[in-house]
């Protein structure tokens, strides 16, 4: 349930594509709260806010922000378009939510892309990496640019994690580095909208014109703890999505030798379960030719049962540690950066230079 508080603006920290970070003070004291404009309006300090504080409470992984809901006292003004036809778009993103957007959907007849997506059939054999976890976007893509600095790649961003693409502050440092990011599904506030991944993996293709697409999650990522209870367990969908589409799957594990959790060390259980029991095609899988011992020894031995479906790829890493470094946003990972996780962000940087050698 939601657990409301009402508080004033004190002051505005920073803002960032799409969304505003704020010092407010509430009855219980102060809290650091976000707003995103677009839904709620522009703060301004001295505004009323109403917030949803549930996940602060509890302390979930939402940045420790408490939510702004409304600054009731100043509405926003409506949108320009009289709102009583579809020319403005029509998909409903967070459905029957109190916040729920109307959006332009990519293909939807008023888009401007329409006749081009209504055609679409295919993504034309276009490497697409898919991950788990949001965090791995940033080092897939250095992967990509470290062989190919010119590749247009898309970010197509599923529904697992936050809705909102605007949540992300990595995306808006990768904003220049990205031909654009479709959010897909629930998901929404990336530069197009679509209502499904296939549709958003023919948006990247024949609308953003790109030569490599990476799909995600947003970050704040569901999980308990089973085998099957993870949002990321999706990207397995995708791969078969991918494959319909007429693409080529190339997977970015999660390896990781930094993880307290037995469950995540190696191989994460939850690369097993996506791409050993939801993906029913094949996929690449690269891993780093270079692990350390024993986690790479380790590594192959959880590995070699995925090998009757999918192409495990050995994935040279000469000049991928400079080109993490070089990252234009800081790389985390449930809090641990490059050097305390390197395992991780090396196999997503893999995944991308192997994408990257399968342009032509």
């Amino acid at each position: 349930m939601v657990r409301w508080r009402s508080g004033t603006v004190q002051a505005v920290r920073r803002s960032w594509h799409g969304a505003v970070e704020l010092d407010v003070v509430t009855a219980d004291g102060p809290v650091r709260a976000l707003a995103y404009p677009d839904l709620v309006g522009v703060p301004e300090p001295g505004d009323r806010v109403l917030l949803n504080v549930g996940a602060l409470v509890m302390g979930l992984g939402t940045g420790g922000y408490a939510l702004v809901v409304a600054i009731p006292d100043r509405l926003p003004a409506d949108p320009a378009d009289d709102g009583s036809s579809r020319d403005a778009g029509h998909l409903v993103k967070a459905r029957y939510t109190p916040l729920q957007p109307i959006r332009l959907g990519v293909d939807e007849e008023a888009s401007p892309h329409r006749a081009v997506l209504a055609a679409a059939e295919s993504i034309e054999g276009m490497p697409v990496v898919t991950a788990d976890l949001h965090s791995a976007l940033p080092a897939i893509l250095a992967g990509i640019h470290a062989d190919r600095p010119a590749a247009r790649v898309a970010y197509l961003m599923t529904d697992g994690g936050a809705l909102p693409a605007w949540f992300s502050r990595t995306l808006d440092g990768l904003r220049g580095h990205l031909v654009g990011t479709v959010t897909t599904g629930q998901a929404f506030g990336g530069d197009l909208e679509a209502s499904t991944v296939h549709t958003g993996l023919l948006a990247t293709r024949h609308v953003l014109h790109a030569d490599v697409t990476i799909v995600a999650q947003g970050p704040g990522n569901l999980g308990t703890g089973t085998t099957w209870g993870f949002s990321g367990v999706a990207l397995g969908e995708a791969v078969n999505a991918i494959t319909v589409l007429g693409g080529r799957p190339v997977g970015s594990l999660r390896i990781s030798d930094g993880d307290g959790r037995e469950r995540h060390r190696g191989v994460s259980h939850h690369s097993l379960t996506a791409y050993g029991k939801v993906a029913l095609v094949s996929a690449d899988l690269p891993v780093p030719d270079r692990l350390p011992q024993p986690l790479g020894a380790e590594v192959d031995a959880v590995l070699a049962p995925l090998a009757a479906r999918h192409r495990i790829v050995r994935v040279p890493v000469e000049g991928l540690d400079e080109a993490l470094r070089n990252c234009p946003v800081p790389l985390s990972t449930m809090g641990r950066k490059l050097d305390q996780d390197h395992a991780y962000f090396l196999t997503a940087a893999v995944a991308g230079r192997h994408a990257a050698s399968l342009l032509v």
